[in-house]
């Protein structure tokens, strides 16, 4: 992306995770799919946190973050780039039918093992874990709802809110809803030529300044440099807003 953050890899092909691993939270900019061969783990992420096992799909858009708890036998799994059919997919997970196929193509050619990945894909939901779950819904879903509120509203003693939910997700409620905010920022800012001020607004920032800072902590990319980079132009970070 040209940015001078720190970035995790997620390197191409096949993984294997030892037993009992834990990846502390971390943020991916490129977007990618991971698709279970063996084991499972626990994935919460920016998009929700879920239990998967051998044959299910996770999406991960660009710079989108996560923690992971591979399970006591080890985990492999498969990452390939994020085929263009499943960037808009209404889920983050799915299935596929033939996962072992899947990781033959791949060997031999990415392109079409993408394709494959996106024609078989199937979106799956899953049920809410507890109530860290819920409250990571509502943080993407209304930003402005305090912790206290959403507290009492659903019976959860305040004192625990933060500690359960870092427990639960690697992060403060606050930091997980300023990165799902970011993010919001990022895709609208790319997909329309909407005024910054008015994109703003609309998310629930306290002006432009605001946006700008919180875009480009996350992405090392002012809200000019991606409108810019949407446009077709290739932009380096710290591009003027």
């Amino acid at each position: 992306m040209g940015s001078s953050h720190s970035f995790a890899e997620a390197p191409l092909g096949r993984l294997r995770h030892r037993a009992n691993e834990v990846r502390d939270r971390h943020c991916h900019d490129d977007p990618f799919v991971a698709v279970v061969l063996s084991g499972g783990y626990q994935e919460a992420g920016d998009e929700g946190r879920w239990n998967v096992r051998a044959g299910d799909v996770l999406i991960h858009h660009g710079f989108e973050s996560h923690l992971d708890r591979f399970d006591s036998c080890g985990t492999e799994v498969l990452i390939l780039p994020l085929p263009v059919a499943l960037a808009q997919a209404p889920t983050v997970r799915g299935r596929i039918a033939d996962a072992d196929l899947l990781v033959r193509i791949a060997e031999r050619d990415l392109i079409t093992a993408q394709a494959m990945l996106a024609e078989q894909f199937v979106a799956t939901t899953a049920p809410t874990l507890d109530w860290p779950d819920a409250l990571a819904a509502d943080l993407r879903a209304t930003p402005d709802i305090t912790l206290g509120q959403w507290a009492e509203q659903a019976g959860v003693r305040p004192e625990t809110v933060s500690r359960g939910f870092r427990l639960a997700y690697g992060c403060a409620p606050k930091a997980y809803r300023a990165s799902a905010r970011a993010r919001a920022a990022v895709t609208a800012l790319r997909g329309s030529n909407t005024p910054f001020a008015a994109v703003a607004h609309q998310l629930g920032y306290a002006d432009q300044a605001h946006m700008t800072r919180a875009v480009t902590m996350l992405t090392g990319l002012t809200p000019g440099g991606w409108r810019r980079q949407s446009n077709g132009f290739n932009t380096g970070a710290g591009a003027a807003p």
